[in-house]
């Protein structure tokens, strides 16, 4: 008999979670894949894989390439570019840099972030680059998937006026970057 309601209470508590992932993922697939990129006073291009030959890898240039024409259709007159130095051993933010030069931005228009090692210390670094600069309003690039949580460190950090425009990639790895972001999601909620 105990064995049972254990079983049925385990199944249904496996049923919300469930639930609770499939209205949670939706909800945040939609927010992402829907660009709010309006004017705004800069964006910035969250950091992610640089390959082993300096170049940044399919995911970081789909960012680079949405920054790119978005600042070329006028949405933003600056860049921030943010990561950390991976694996790989290059600054992250260097590399973006040099890509977004390449794509004909002049370089005192792209500021950058060597210290954005995750999604937080991007928007704590961002936070106090808008306040340095007298900037206001922010639209954040990144994958779809990550938008909704960028977002919501932004507002954690302190910044109001965040819009988000998602890059132009997917993936079948995002499956998994899906299912990863509904407990990075609730982590960014409960303790930043």
């Amino acid at each position: 008999m105990l064995r049972t309601r254990w079983i049925k209470g385990s199944g249904l508590l496996l049923l919300v979670l469930l639930l609770w992932f499939i209205i949670h993922s939706a909800i945040m697939i939609a927010d992402g894949l829907q660009d709010d990129a309006r004017q705004t006073d800069v964006a910035v291009v969250l950091g992610n894989k640089v390959d082993d030959n300096g170049q940044p890898a399919h995911r970081l240039q789909a960012r680079l390439d949405k920054a790119a024409d978005l600042y070329q259709q006028g949405y933003f007159p600056f860049i921030i570019v943010s990561g950390g130095v991976g694996k790989e051993g290059f600054d992250e933010a260097e590399v973006m840099k040099d890509y977004l030069m390449n794509r004909g931005i002049p370089a005192e228009q792209i500021l950058t972030d060597s210290a954005g090692n995750n999604t937080f210390l991007t928007a704590k670094h961002t936070d106090a680059i808008m306040n340095d600069s007298g900037f206001t309003s922010v639209t954040v690039i990144s994958q779809y998937f990550h938008i909704t949580r960028t977002k919501l460190a932004f507002h954690k950090a302190g910044i109001e006026n965040v819009s988000g425009a998602h890059a132009d990639l997917f993936e079948w790895r995002d499956l998994y970057s899906i299912f990863r972001e509904w407990p990075a999601f609730y982590k960014y909620l409960l303790f930043y």
